[in-house]
Order: C-alpha cells, then structure tokens, then sequence
C-alpha cells in the first residue's frame, strides 16, 4: 500500500531562529502564542509543566482549541523533544507528527510530517485532508506570530460564521 493518504509533510521558512521556532513548538507559552487555546503537559510523575518549561520525551499533553468547549480535547504523548531541533508527538486517530528544524541559507526551515493517518472512506472525516489543511494554516500562523505580523485565529467566540 501507498503511503499517499497515510502521510504528508509540510516545509515552512522562518525569519527567526532554530531556537525560537522549537521553543514555540515545545513550550505550552509556545503552543498557545500561535496553535493552542490552551496547553497542559505532564512530567512522567504527572507534574504539570510551567509555561516557558521545555516538553521533553515521554510527557503527557492535554491541547484545547479555540472555538470549542473544554470537553473537546485532543490527548497524546510526547515521542521525542531533543532540546534543539527535533519533536515528535502522537496526535489524533494514532497518527505521529514529527517537527525538524533546520537553517538553511538565511532561513528558518520547520518540515512537519504527519504519518500513520488512518484511511477513511468518508470523505467527511478525511484527517488527510483535514489535518494538512489545518497544518497549512497553523504554521502560516506561526510565521505571522514569529515574524512580528499578527495572530491569524479567531480567539472570539461571540463571533460565528452565518453562512449556510
């Protein structure tokens, strides 16, 4: 079987540092300035983390999103966090979603692969597509946030499309 709907891998430049791109992607401070409402992530011993802590390999986390109750979660396990440039996660339907960090002539290079997607025959519940459209945005929005521009989500709850 072809690995053509099981996994997909993103590049995102960066005019920021290999350092400041991991720290946003392994600290809950991190998480929540561009991804996250929310980040909670637990030592082995269940301690929870301080914000500016860095993740490390087998951590707990517990992510809320924006525009959803606290009931709706997503629940996984860190796989490996390096200290420098690489983090590996478990993340919705078993998939893993590995983060390498490099530079590279002048830039910032963040490559982002999610593997181990379940094939689904409902195209309603598609994490390929769904989960790489949702990647696509997040490290736009880690671009904008680490580049000076602005946060790019909708934090605004009373504010919902009417569209039909």
């Amino acid at each position: 079987m072809t690995d053509l709907w099981t996994k997909f891998k993103i590049t995102a430049d960066f005019n920021s540092s290999v350092i400041d791109i991991y720290r946003a992607c392994t600290t809950t401070v991190g998480l929540e300035s561009w991804f996250l409402r929310k980040a909670e992530v637990y030592t082995e011993v269940g301690r929870r983390r301080e914000p500016a802590e860095s993740i490390h390999k087998g951590d707990d986390y517990v992510w809320y999103w924006h525009g959803f109750p606290d009931d709706v979660v997503e629940k996984g396990k860190i796989l490996d966090a390096n200290g420098k440039d690489e983090f590996r996660f478990t993340f919705t339907a078993g998939c893993i979603v590995s983060m390498f960090i490099e530079s590279k002539k002048g830039k910032t290079l963040l490559e982002l692969t999610q593997e181990n997607i379940p094939l689904e025959s409902d195209p309603a519940k598609n994490l390929f597509v769904q989960c790489q459209t949702g990647w696509t945005f997040y490290l736009a929005n880690l671009k904008s946030v680490m580049e000076g521009g602005i946060d790019l989500r909708n934090k605004r709850e009373d504010i919902n499309s009417s569209f039909k």
